[in-house]
C-alpha cells in the first residue's frame, strides 16, 4: 500500500499513547518502521496503547510537548527520517475546563515542535495533525476546504486555529528555506474505533453508560457529525507521508482535509446504531452543558473532493454502522478550489 516507503525508517511519533497515535504506531510497527513515541502516560485504565504493549515493541520516551528541551533532546537522541506530530488536548469540553492549559499544549506544544524539527538534522518529512474544527464555523451547509478561514469562537477550535498558523509560519519562514524538509499539515476530526475511552465523546460515553447499564446523556441530540473511521485519517497520513518523502514531495507540502464522503449521522441516530451494535437497548435524555456557556456546533463537515493531485487513491468510507477496529482504510481527498 505504501510501497514498502516505511520499512527500516526511523519515525518519531508525538502523542502516541492516545487514541489516534497508539493505532499509528501499531501500524509503523507493522510497516517495518522503527518507531519513538514522545507522549505523556495513557489518561485510561484501558488505554488501547497499554493493551497492546506498545511500551515494550517501541522506543517509549515520556514527554510533555510543553517542555522544549526535552521534546528536542529525545527526537535529537531518535534522529528520526519522519515526525508524525499528534500530541494535543483533544477535548473541546476540556478546553472550557482549562482553556490555558489547552492553548498552552495545542498552540506552544506546536511551536516546540517545530523547533525540534528545525535543529533535528536527520528530519526529511514532517506530517503535522490538527483538527477540523479548525475552521472558523460561519455555520453553512458546505464542506469547510483548506482555503477558508482559520479561526474559532471557543478555546479548542481557536487553538487548533492557531496551531495550524504555527506551522504555516514556521514552514513559511523556517523549514521551507532549506531543502532538508518537506511538510504538510493535516486535518481531520469525528474519528471513531476501538481504544478510544476519552471522556466527553459520543460513542465511548455510550459504552460506558451501556456497561453500566445507565441512562446515556447525550448532549445535543439534533447535531450531525461526519463520523470516519480511525484507520481512514490514518490511512491519509501515512500515504501524504510517503509522498512527501518521494521525488515530488514539494507538490505535498500545503495543508490537507481528511474527511469522509459527504455523508453525516445525527448524535441521535449515532446513540442508537451503537446501542443496536451492542446488543442492548438505550435509555438516553438530552441535557444542558454545565460550568460554562459552550458553543456546540450544529453541523459539522469539511470538503474533501478528490483532485489529480491527491496523495493516494480513496476506497470509500466505513459507515458508522460498520465502523469497527478490522475495518478497511481510506486515504487522501483534496478539496475543490471553486467557492460552494
Amino acid at each position: 500500500m505504501f510501497g514498502n516507503f516505511y520499512q527500516g525508517k526511523n519515525v518519531f511519533v508525538t502523542g502516541h499513547t492516545g487514541f489516534k497515535g497508539s493505532w499509528l504506531s501499531a501500524w509503523l510497527l507493522k510497516l517495518g518502521a522503527k518507531v519513538t513515541g514522545y507522549a505523556l502516560p495513557p489518561l485510561y485504565d484501558e488505554s488501547h496503547f497499554e493493551l497492546l504493549g506498545l511500551a515494550s515493541k517501541i522506543r517509549h520516551v515520556e514527554g510533555d510537548v510543553r517542555d522544549r528541551q526535552r521534546l528536542t533532546a529525545a527526537m535529537a537522541e531518535a534522529k528520526p527520517d519522519i515526525v508524525f506530530h499528534l500530541a494535543a488536548q483533544a477535548l473541546v469540553r476540556e478546553a472550557y475546563r482549562d482553556p490555558a492549559a489547552t492553548f498552552d499544549t495545542n498552540v506552544m506544544g506546536g511551536v516546540n515542535l517545530c523547533e525540534a524539527v528545525g535543529k533535528t538534522e536527520s528530519v526529511r518529512t514532517l506530517v503535522y495533525i490538527t483538527s477540523d474544527k479548525c475552521y472558523r464555523n460561519v455555520d453553512w451547509e458546505w464542506g469547510y476546504r483548506e482555503t477558508d478561514t482559520l479561526g474559532g469562537r471557543d478555546p479548542y477550535s481557536a487553538s487548533k486555529g492557531c496551531a495550524e498558523l504555527v506551522f504555516a509560519a514556521y514552514w513559511t519562514s523556517f523549514l521551507s528555506k532549506s531543502d532538508r524538509v518537506k511538510a504538510a499539515s493535516t486535518r481531520a476530526g469525528n474519528v471513531i474505533g476501538g481504544g478510544d475511552w476519552a471522556k466527553d465523546r459520543l460513542i465511548p460515553d455510550c459504552i460506558r453508560a451501556l456497561r453500566k447499564k445507565e441512562t446515556i446523556e447525550i448532549h445535543h441530540p439534533d447535531s450531525t457529525r461526519p463520523w470516519q473511521h480511525v484507520l481512514e485519517p490514518l490511512g491519509g497520513y501515512l500515504h501524504l507521508g510517503r509522498h512527501l518523502g518521494g521525488a515530488k514531495g514539494a507538490d505535498f507540502c500545503q495543508s490537507w482535509n481528511f474527511g469522509p464522503n459527504n455523508s453525516a449521522t445525527r448524535m441521535s441516530a449515532t446513540l442508537s446504531r451503537t446501542s443496536f451494535g451492542c446488543g442492548a437497548a438505550a435509555r438516553w435524555w438530552s441535557s444542558a452543558i454545565p460550568t460554562r456557556p459552550m458553543r456546540i456546533t450544529g453541523c459539522s463537515s469539511i470538503a474533501t473532493a478528490p483532485t489529480s493531485t491527491s496523495p493516494g487513491a480513496r476506497p470509500g468510507t466505513i459507515p458508522i454502522r460498520s465502523a469497527r477496529p478490522s475495518a478497511g482504510i481510506g486515504a487522501i481527498r483534496k478539496a475543490p478550489t471553486s467557492p460552494p
